[in-house]
């Protein structure tokens, strides 16, 4: 394999894959850590891959870049202080919970303000600042790289944080949540922080509007079967809300 040939494929695994470190490229192509560093150093001049602590990730393209949060807050507004209302009722005083990144979960963290005694681990920066000021919730923010667009932390450091804990309740954002491909995602670089959260969880919830059941994304996050629940807000574009099952909780518009 030529070095050329070589460089291809990682370009190919990271964007499969999320992320990838030094030490497993070494590995799997059977060559020393200096020469990889320099394929690494050669595909961040080039464009191809963002370099971070202990490996790389995936650039964005221009077609899979995510929506700016600030956009995402007014899109279904109504419906997403429906879903996190109920999402909040789920939650009891005292326990832990992960919030992943997303507008449905940031309404949610505003939702949560009036609990207490709660623990939250998050990789979301406004979601932290929603939450850091109130003296019954106790904010853990896990490191990483952070997203400019959306204000994501994302990377290695972010999903090490994530697989040292466990909690109660973990509540996911989505690009798409489909019967057959289950929960996917726009942003290839968000999906191992996803799965960890998954992981890391008793109960994982997906908080996805009307507009986001039925569609695929680009890229698989997980199964339906590794979730507990999808809370969505009833609308008449709702459609085979059956093959979801029990899983699918559709709360009424009235909630808002």
């Amino acid at each position: 394999m030529t070095a050329a040939q070589r460089r291809a494929q990682i370009v190919e695994m990271i964007a499969e894959r999320g992320y990838l470190n030094a030490g497993e490229l070494s590995e799997i192509f059977g060559v020393d850590s200096s020469t990889i560093r320099r394929d690494l150093s050669l595909l961040q001049k080039t464009g191809k891959v963002m370099r971070t602590h202990g490996g790389l990730l995936p650039v964005e393209s221009e077609n899979g870049r995510d929506t700016p949060f600030n956009e995402r807050l007014l899109m279904n507004a109504t419906a997403k202080t429906a879903i996190a209302r109920y999402a909040a009722s789920l939650v009891q005083d005292g326990q832990s919970l992960i919030l992943d990144n997303g507008s449905s979960v940031y309404a949610l963290a505003l939702a949560l303000r009036e609990k207490k005694n709660l623990t939250v681990v998050t990789n979301d920066i406004y979601t932290a600042m929603a939450l850091g000021s109130h003296p019954g919730i106790t904010v853990h923010v896990a490191g990483g790289l952070m997203l400019e667009s959306v204000y994501t932390l994302v990377g290695q450091e972010t999903v090490d944080k994530i697989n040292s804990i466990h909690v109660d309740w973990a509540f996911l954002g989505s690009e798409g949540v489909h019967f057959d491909s289950g929960i996917t995602n726009i942003n290839t670089i968000e999906i191992p922080v996803k799965q960890a959260m998954i992981r890391a969880a008793e109960n994982t919830v997906v908080l996805a509007d009307s507009s986001k059941i039925g569609y695929r994304a680009l890229a698989p996050v997980c199964a339906l079967s590794d979730v507990s629940q999808i809370i969505t807000e009833a609308s008449p574009t709702l459609k085979q809300r059956a093959k979801y099952g029990s899983r699918l909780v559709v709360v009424p518009m009235e909630e808002a």
